[in-house]
């Protein structure tokens, strides 16, 4: 653990320091390109593992071109883009996986199983190394693997751009300088083309209406992309209905009724290429109520429902800014995905092990820690108990959030600044803290 705090420190130095080299040897170490490694990761009851599957590159890169070799959080997982002459990291980013919260169920042990996972990175110049590692709940390697791109390579694809209908919901900015969201359909069939849109549009409206995003407009790109659907809507399992769709998505993911993810990622980034992209937001057509959010990977929303708005900016919350839930059920003990004894890598969750990370610097002098409930109204942010799926140990920055429930309006003044702070990292050229 001590190593494990080294370098954090370090990582967040790097934020404070490095990112004006960063954004001067873009041009040197990069082509604007984008280089695409899709994965499998897998398991059985010996071993965690993740091979290769392909590596394509097309043109034009939409990701950040300052604080190339800095991470906005720690993640459950990074890849790395590295020098193999010097091991000098040229670009690194984290992210999540829906494979790792297999991991934490209660069939991982004795079953196999694997999915699909993909990353972007810039376009090397020269030969480099990639390096994926996947972490476990208490930020430990359980997996990594190193392969190497070689741009004389023909065997690393040019793929046509897919064929897909293509319409901008926001534009604030070039793609070179703005955060690329792009919002996919799943389940709509041509006849309900107007239809995603439309809803394409709602979710774009409402992100950007929420603090910070709203002050950030200018700084984001919305694009809806459409792609037709054989059937129309998304797999329910406990209605025993399984559909054709372009991303396989359905609810019941790891049996938990709400949960819907699509299983077919690689797919999803086919269709995304249309569109220069560096987020991803897929809506579903369904009036089931249900979503997900995985970490710099996707947000999957039920479109159809009553909570949409305030649902597709939840799970945005989780995807893009890495938010944890902040809900708990009193009955429950800590899950494995938040042991007492590490801190939280998602910025808006404590166990205490490591708070001045955190939003220590929001609270107001005399702020009691913990800080009971009752105080919520004298203390606007303070450290609440009950967060994280769990009752005690676990604590969050205000009573309420929009990452809590539905029904409060906003996110509270820490996610806010932990959301502000992440976006000023991938577009600002000054330097800056993503991680306090």
């Amino acid at each position: 653990m001590k190593k494990l705090a080294i370098l954090l420190v370090a990582l967040v130095y790097t934020l404070g320091c490095n990112a004006k080299e960063s954004a001067a040897d873009f041009g040197r170490d990069f082509r604007d390109s984008t280089l695409r490694i899709d994965y499998i990761l897998g398991a059985d009851h010996l071993k965690t593992s993740a091979f290769q599957h392909r590596q394509s590159k097309y043109a034009g890169w939409a990701g950040r071109r300052q604080n190339l070799d800095s991470l906005p959080f720690i993640g459950n997982g990074t890849i790395a883009v590295v020098d193999p002459l010097t091991s000098k990291t040229l670009y690194a980013n984290s992210f999540s996986t829906l494979f790792q919260e297999w991991l934490t169920t209660d069939e991982a042990p004795t079953a196999t199983q694997s999915f699909e996972h993909t990353v972007l990175v810039p376009l090397p110049r020269r030969e480099a190394d990639l390096r994926l590692t996947l972490l476990d709940y208490r930020h430990d390697t359980i997996c990594s693997i190193t392969t190497r791109y070689n741009p004389a390579d023909i065997l690393v694809a040019t793929p046509p751009t897919p064929r897909a209908d293509v319409r901008y919901l926001h534009r604030g900015a070039d793609p070179s300088r703005a955060i690329d969201v792009a919002i996919i359909g799943e389940g709509y069939t041509a006849a309900e083309a107007d239809k995603f849109f439309a809803q394409a549009q709602t979710a774009a409206d409402e992100i950007l209406s929420y603090v910070p995003f709203c002050n950030h407009r200018d700084d984001f790109n919305f694009v809806g992309i459409f792609v037709a659907s054989e059937d129309s809507g998304v797999s329910t399992p406990l209605r025993r209905q399984w559909l054709s769709t372009p991303f396989g998505s359905h609810f019941s993911t790891f049996y938990s009724d709400r949960y819907l993810t699509s299983p077919k990622v690689w797919a999803i980034h086919d269709i995304a290429s249309a569109a220069p992209y560096e987020h991803l937001i897929v809506l579903a057509n369904t009036d089931v109520y249900g979503g997900g959010g995985i970490y710099n990977n996707y947000t999957l929303t039920a479109a159809g429902h009553e909570n949409f708005r305030p649902v597709v900016v939840h799970e945005f919350g989780h995807s893009f800014g890495g938010l944890a839930d902040e809900y708990f059920y009193e009955n429950d003990a800590m899950s494995d995905s938040y042991p007492l004894d590490v801190e939280p890598w998602e910025p808006n969750v404590t166990t205490l092990v490591d708070f001045p990370s955190k939003w220590q610097h929001l609270l107001q002098p005399g702020t009691p820690v913990p800080t009971p409930v009752e105080d919520c109204d004298k203390y606007p942010v303070g450290v609440y108990e009950g967060a994280a799926y769990t009752f005690k140990g676990a604590y969050r920055p205000a009573d309420q959030c929009r990452m809590r429930n539905n029904e409060y309006p906003t996110f509270c003044p820490a996610c806010q600044d932990a959301l502000d702070r992440l976006i000023r990292f991938y577009v600002d050229n000054g330097p800056k803290n993503v991680e306090k």
